[in-house]
């Protein structure tokens, strides 16, 4: 019995992969929506993939770049990262950076600011040794009275389509041993004598 069921079943199924009557437009009708909605989706996510990859290369020539400094930092100096992080990542709509160096107080083993900036204040306001606490599970093992220099870059992100994926703020946390100094000086905040 289960024989002649499993002989017709695949008889019935060799028929109807040998079929080739249809109707194309009928198909077509049917399949174009799902291939559009296919290719829009798959757009914006390699689209949003795309960008948090162009914030994550931007955000870590930032913070290369600061940790090659010989001189202190100045405002104006921070600013000018902002317009380099506009440029790499080709969108300056409402993108914000904070640069900060911290050190690891030898004394009672706890993560300090040195000095902190912002180009944002309201979005990012500057670091504070009481908010530092918060990022310490990010922040890599130092050695007492080492210093880092941390940057993070914040930048808004709006999917040009509706596929689900809504708005989003892409960020990265960077955090980079000065290279040729001691510590990275900001112009009014020098590094102490080591």
């Amino acid at each position: 019995m289960d024989r002649i069921v499993f002989r017709r079943l695949r008889q019935a199924l060799t028929r109807f992969a040998a079929r080739e009557d249809g109707s194309v437009v009928a198909e077509g009708v049917i399949v174009l929506p799902l291939l559009i909605w296919a290719f829009i989706g798959l757009f914006v996510y390699w689209d949003a993939f795309r960008e948090m990859n162009t914030v994550q290369k931007a955000g870590y020539t930032l913070s290369d770049v600061l940790s090659r400094q010989q001189t202190g930092v100045t405002n104006a100096y921070v600013v000018g990262m902002q317009d380099l992080f506009d440029y790499l990542v080709g969108d300056d709509s409402e993108n914000s950076i904070r640069v900060t160096s911290v050190t690891r107080n030898g004394t009672n083993d706890k993560f300090e600011v040195h000095w902190s900036r912002t180009t944002n204040s309201e979005r990012m306001p500057a670091l504070t040794t009481t908010k530092l606490q918060d990022y310490i599970a990010q922040i890599p093992s130092m050695a007492d009275n080492d210093y880092a220099v941390i940057v993070e870059v914040n930048v808004p992100y709006t999917p040009a389509f509706d596929v689900g994926l809504g708005d989003r703020v892409f960020t990265e946390f960077i955090v980079t041993r000065p290279r040729f100094l001691h510590c990275v000086p900001m112009d009014n905040v020098p590094c102490p004598v080591s």
